[in-house]
């Protein structure tokens, strides 16, 4: 069987759910507390793409601490996609997304030179304390060049799945996940 290999990094600031979605997408469960990544950390999902061949996705979890981002240019390469999320509870984290997308177009491109695809998830919708609107993240990833954005739920459940099957870098291989 032939295995393909792909690179995708979750970045966001600190708090904002990557940990618990990476861990929702890999084993489909839900932890109510985390241990806070430190640098980076990565996780493995294998997908079925074909009889004869399977995707290797390696899921990388950067550590949303300004004391981590001298080392982002090392951990962004040969990424072929990105989700940045925040927390839609918090507007600072939602505010500090365009500082993520920066860094990544600043410090990455796909071997073409192209920017590498991302994703903009508003995390946490499940929560009652919603103070980004749907109408400002909208406007957002259409500005800083997001392929999509999508409201996610880890709790919930709520397009996990969804975002990372219908994301960009779900181009370079068609699987039926």
């Amino acid at each position: 069987m032939k295995e393909h290999v792909m690179k995708i990094l979750i970045v966001g600031d600190t708090a904002v759910g990557k940990t618990s979605f990476i861990h929702r997408y890999v084993s489909g469960k839900f932890k109510e507390t985390y241990k806070m990544s430190l640098g980076v950390d990565f996780s493995v999902k294998v997908l079925r793409w074909s009889e004869k061949e399977t995707v290797r996705l390696h899921i990388w979890d950067i550590a949303g601490q300004d004391r981590f981002t001298s080392m982002t240019r090392v951990y962004y390469k040969g990424a072929l996609g990105c989700v940045v999320m925040f927390d839609i509870s918090d507007s600072s984290s939602f505010l500090k997304c365009h500082q993520w997308k920066l860094d990544l177009d600043n410090k990455a491109t796909l071997p073409s030179g192209a920017p590498i695809p991302c994703i903009l998830l508003a995390n946490k919708c499940d929560l009652p304390e919603r103070v980004v609107t749907a109408d400002s993240i909208a406007e957002f990833s259409k500005n800083n060049g997001f392929f999509t954005w999508m409201e996610t739920s880890v709790r919930d459940n709520r397009n996990v799945d969804e975002a990372m099957r219908f994301s960009p870098w779900s181009i370079f291989y068609r699987p039926s996940w």
